[in-house]
Formats: structure tokens, C-alpha cells, sequence
């Protein structure tokens, strides 16, 4: 096991390790406990710059765009390795600034970083272009080339994953890179940082700037050393980094919010539904984006569903995410446990019933909230229409295929859907009709890095993981070759 040193909460610029330009430095916190661990540099516009530069220096000497995609993906395949190598330091970093479950940091964030990075190792050498036919005299082609400097700005619930969902893809493709972790949960983005030096990326390719949105996001948006932005977080600040793009004509790919329904139909196999259903909304303690917070269920099991999930939810082990039996965890911090209480709580003023839940739990201090479930919520309720982000799940009940589609559909949202049924015919029917980009049929959360996923409507556009991904690291140059 290599041993990585983060040198304590410092910026990764050019290969070293330095404290922000004006000395500043800001806290992380156990949302666990509600203490300080400890402190990281915030970077400002000048670290920024720096950092910018560092990857358009190894951008433009060919460092790393000049290796061939065998070699890189070469370089990418040691990663996965180390990230493997080093999983218990990941997954506990990981649980520690996010207060996700340990369990699930093995099981799910340090693997999928890994399978991120082997699956984009895989796809380096296979960036190919193609010959076109003309009436010309000439030899016309097509060939694929990488853009540049990438700003990854990524945000606080999976830092891990997609910080790898951006960096592997970029880099497979030739670009350098400038990431923005969340300035909640920087941790793992330095970690890795010292691991992708170890694997052999070489200095200035991936650069970590740690810092708040304001300051140091707002600067690597608007640097024009920049080339694309990836960008995951929520639709408002997305909405502002895609206007900064487009006044600069820089490609984007914007993964943001989430809010999806769940469709549960009369002839589903209810004991698997309902596993899915709580799934859907406790996991990551309901902080995904891809989770499934509206719940539609047929009326005559709707009694049913609403009975089982009483019972089931409470059942769910929450509490310190350091113990290998809990499944929910706090809310990563403060400001998103008052969210889920100030929607709770309009909830009931909007006439909705709390089947469950409905408070927070004191433990050690920390930033926890009982999983939470909501009948009688009428469709218009803000509650139902609008992002809650926490373990909170709404039910209603519908009458027909037709009016699930549309309750379905109903919201500004568009980037997951899921449908639960025995009846295939019925599956691909609705998941033709719904408005996401990704439709599970009989589970939820089923993600692999082959698969592409994004969203529709104010979820956003372009696509992560999958060919889709590394094609859009990338532009096609023609080439067309006189045959007189």
C-alpha cells in the first residue's frame, strides 16, 4: 500500500504541494460531530491562475497530450490500482468529511472511482476517426483531439466519484485538468491528487485548488486559459456557470439537479419495490442527485405501500457512520440539515401527513435526520415540485398509466426516473415516455462507468461516464488531402 502524504490541507499546483498565495485557510467539519478535523488553503483568483497555468504549460508542451492513448490509459490503469490499494484511507477520509456510511464508501464511492478510471483506461487507445466518402479528389478524414485545459468543479456528496466521473475522462482524452472540489469536502480530492503523481501523471496534467464558489469557483469559470467546464452541482449555481461558458463560447457539461419519481404499479413485485423505494431516497442520506424523493404508487396497493413503508424506514439503521452496520448517516452539514427541516416543516402547513420521521435526531452533535415519509402532499406543493436534497419521501397515488406519466413528468427536473412492474411491455412503454435521462426498471441506482448518465430539462446536458463522455473531452478536426 503507498502511503500518500496530503501535506496538510495544501493546493496542488504544477506537481507540488503549496499554501494559498495570501496564507488562508478554511475549516472541514465531521458532520458527524459538528467539529472542525481540520483546516485546507482557500484559494483565491491568484492560485487560481497559477493553477491554470501550470496546466496549460503541461497542456501545451505535451506532456501528456503528446503520450500515445496506450501509454496514458497505461498511466490510468496504475491509478485505478492505487486507488484500490489505498481504500481504506479513501473510504475513511471519505466517511469523515462527507458522514457517509464506511460500508458504503467501500462498496460504492472507492469502487466506482476505481472503475471509473480502469473503464476510461480502457477507452485511451480506442480515439479514432474516420474516412468520409466524397465526389472530391481527395482523401478526406476525420480525427478526434483532445480540447485543453479542463475547469472540473465538482460538488459535496460523491466528491470522490465525481471528481473520477470528470478527471478520468479528460485525462484519457489528453486534456489537463484544474479541479474545484466542493469547499465542504475537500479531503479525498487532495488524497488523490498525491495518488495520481504516484501513478505517474506527470506534474501541471491535474491541479487541485481547494476554495469557496465564490471566490475560487467564480475564477477558474471565468479564466480564459480555460477550455470546457465540467460542471455537477445544483441547477441555480449551473445555471450561472453555463452563462459565464457561453459568454466566453467554452463547452460545458452541466450534471444538476434531481428530483425523480418513482413509479410503483399494481402487478410489482412489492417485497423488491419497496428494497428499491428506501434505497432511492435514504441512500447517501438522500444527498443524490439520482436518488428517487417521489414515490407514485397505483391505487389499490397505495394503502399498502404506505403500510409497509411505516413499518420498514424507521428500521433502517441510522446513526454514526463509522460503525459498519449503518446504512444512513447526518447530512453533510449544517445548512442542508435546516433545508430538510424548513421543507419538513412546510410540508405539514401544506397539508401533507407524516407517515415517518419527520425530525432530527441529537446524536454526538452531529447533523443527523430521521428518514422521512410524506402522504397527502397535493402535486403543486413545493415540497413535491422542487429539489428537498435529504431523506424525505413523498407518496401519491395515481389511477392510470397515463396520469403516472404525467405526475412523472411533472417537475422542472429531468435526470432519473424508475419504474417498478412485472409487466415488460409496460416497462419500455413508460420508460419510453418519461422525461430523464436514465429510467431503472425494477431497482434503482444501477450505475456502471460504461453507462452513460445526465439529465434533461433543468437536470442539464451532456453526458458523463460511457464513449458519450470521452467524446465530448474531445473535437473533431477534418482533414482533407488533395489527390491531384
Amino acid at each position: 500500500m503507498t502511503t500518500i502524504e496530503i501535506e496538510p490541507g495544501r493546493l496542488f499546483i504544477g506537481g507540488q504541494w503549496r499554501e494559498a498565495a495570501d496564507g488562508a485557510r478554511t475549516e472541514v467539519v465531521d458532520p458527524s460531530r459538528g467539529a472542525v478535523v481540520t483546516t485546507v488553503a482557500e484559494a483565491g483568483a491568484v492560485d487560481v491562475d497559477a493553477a491554470v497555468r501550470a496546466a496549460r504549460e503541461a497542456f501545451d508542451d505535451g506532456r501528456w497530450s503528446g503520450l500515445s492513448g496506450r501509454e496514458r490509459g497505461r498511466i490510468l490503469y496504475r491509478v485505478a490500482q492505487l486507488i484500490r490499494e489505498n481504500a481504506d484511507e479513501l473510504a475513511a477520509l471519505e466517511s469523515l468529511d462527507v458522514g457517509k456510511p464506511i460500508t458504503l464508501c467501500h462498496a460504492v464511492d472507492v469502487t466506482n472511482a476505481a472503475n471509473d478510471y480502469e473503464h476510461f483506461a480502457a477507452l485511451a487507445h480506442s480515439l479514432d476517426g474516420a474516412t468520409r466518402d466524397t465526389p472530391l479528389n481527395a482523401l478526406a478524414y476525420t480525427k478526434r483531439e483532445p480540447l485543453g485545459v479542463v475547469a472540473a468543479i465538482t460538488p459535496f456528496n460523491f466528491p470522490l466519484i465525481l471528481a473520477g466521473s470528470k478527471i478520468a475522462p479528460a485525462l484519457a482524452a489528453g486534456n489537463t485538468v484544474v479541479h474545484k472540489p466542493a469547499d465542504e469536502t475537500p479531503l479525498s480530492a487532495l488524497y488523490m491528487a498525491g495518488l495520481l503523481r504516484d501513478a505517474g501523471v506527470p506534474g501541471g496534467v491535474v491541479n487541485v485548488v481547494t476554495g469557496s464558489g465564490p471566490v475560487a469557483g467564480e475564477a477558474l469559470l471565468r479564466h480564459s486559459g480555460v477550455d470546457k467546464i465540467a460542471f455537477t452541482g445544483s441547477t441555480a449555481v449551473g445555471r450561472h456557470a453555463a452563462s459565464v461558458a457561453g459568454e466566453n463560447l467554452k463547452p460545458v457539461t452541466m450534471e444538476l439537479g434531481g428530483n425523480a419519481a418513482h413509479i410503483v404499479f399494481e402487478d410489482a413485485d412489492l417485497e423488491k419495490a419497496v428494497g428499491a423505494v428506501i434505497k432511492g431516497f435514504v441512500f447517501n442520506t438522500g444527498q443524490f442527485c439520482m436518488g428517487g424523493p417521489r414515490l407514485l404508487v397505483s391505487r389499490p396497493v397505495y394503502s399498502t405501500m404506505l403500510g409497509i413503508l411505516a413499518e420498514a424506514v424507521p428500521g433502517v439503521p441510522l446513526g454514526d457512520p463509522r460503525q459498519p452496520e449503518t446504512v444512513v448517516g447526518p447530512m453533510a452539514g449544517e445548512r442542508h440539515l435546516k433545508k430538510v427541516e424548513e421543507y419538513v416543516e412546510l410540508a405539514r402547513k401544506e397539508g401533507g401527513r407524516i407517515v415517518c420521521g419527520g425530525e432530527r435526531l441529537d446524536l454526538d452533535g452531529g447533523y443527523y435526520y430521521k428518514p422521512t415519509v410524506i402522504a397527502d402532499l397535493p402535486n403543486d406543493s413545493r415540497v413535491v415540485q422542487e429539489e428537498v436534497f435529504g431523506p424525505v419521501l413523498t407518496v401519491q397515488p395515481f389511477d392510470s398509466e397515463e396520469e403516472a406519466v404525467q405526475l412523472a413528468n411533472s417537475t422542472p427536473y429531468g435526470l432519473a426516473s424508475g419504474v417498478q412492474t412485472s409487466n415488460l411491455a409496460r416497462a419500455h412503454r413508460i420508460a419510453d415516455r418519461l422525461q430523464a435521462g436514465i429510467v431503472w426498471v425494477n431497482d434503482w441506482a444501477m450505475l456502471d462507468p460504461a453507462v452513460p448518465f445526465g439529465g434533461v430539462k433543468d437536470s442539464g446536458f451532456g453526458r458523463e461516464y460511457g464513449t458519450e463522455a470521452l467524446a465530448s473531452y474531445t473535437r473533431v478536426k477534418s482533414v482533407v488531402v488533395s489527390l491531384d
